[in-house]
């Protein structure tokens, strides 16, 4: 019970410190989506604290994932009419971003031999965590590296969608949205919420999408 709670508090601890951190220097390697996991395996595997004994207590944070999400509902209310006029851009674009990431996913993973268990944990990465670990464990993956899976995605794609949107030079913030939304799920629109409000919301509404054609599309690709 003690340790429960002390990984709790540790970890919002940690993730506070983390982004005062941020906000006084940007730098991406800083992010605190970045900061905070780093830190917290340092931890545990100095205190050689198992991560049972750890997720007693973290794992109401992720519990919190869910409400979270529909909390992103807030910011669509605002932006409701510029959403309405991009709706078919943004559905088709968010559409064949995700039917990529599983087609892609799949042939990698089965160009590098991985068996169906490992390909059906990795296939609904894209998507956001908690619809990514109910899809993996409906086609017979394994959620918790699904979990690790979506983590990582978000995080290469936080970093790697800035980058992007630099390089091709992006202004528009509908299209800035799509991108890091689709790609890289809720460390992705954190990201872009750091854009601007719209690039936020336009990005927050592509995630939901993203995950809901992830619940419909794998099963039909996979043939489930």
């Amino acid at each position: 019970m003690i340790i429960a709670a002390v990984s709790l508090l540790i970890t919002i601890i940690v993730y506070v410190a983390a982004k005062r951190i941020y906000k006084q220097k940007s730098h991406m390697l800083l992010s605190p989506i970045i900061l905070t996991p780093v830190v917290l395996i340092i931890l545990l595997v100095v205190t050689r604290t198992s991560y049972d004994d750890y997720n007693a207590g973290a794992h109401w944070l992720s519990d919190m994932l869910g409400p979270a999400t529909i909390a992103f509902a807030i910011p669509l209310s605002r932006h409701y009419d510029l959403i309405k006029k991009h709706a078919a851009q943004i559905i088709v674009s968010v559409l064949a971003g995700s039917a990529t990431a599983v087609a892609s996913s799949l042939w990698l993973a089965k160009g590098l031999g991985l068996n169906d268990k490992i390909t059906y944990s990795l296939i609904p990465h894209s998507a956001t965590t908690p619809i990514a670990m109910n899809v993996s464990q409906s086609i017979g993956g394994i959620p918790t590296i699904t979990a690790v899976a979506v983590m990582i995605t978000g995080i290469f794609g936080s970093i790697i969608g800035p980058l992007m949107i630099r390089l091709f030079r992006i202004r528009n913030a509908v299209a800035q949205g799509v991108l890091l939304g689709t790609s890289a799920h809720g460390a992705g629109t954190s990201k872009a919420f750091e854009l601007g409000s719209i690039s936020g919301t336009v990005s927050s509404v592509s995630m939901i999408l993203a995950a809901v054609i992830t619940l419909f599309l794998t099963p039909l690709v996979l043939g489930h």
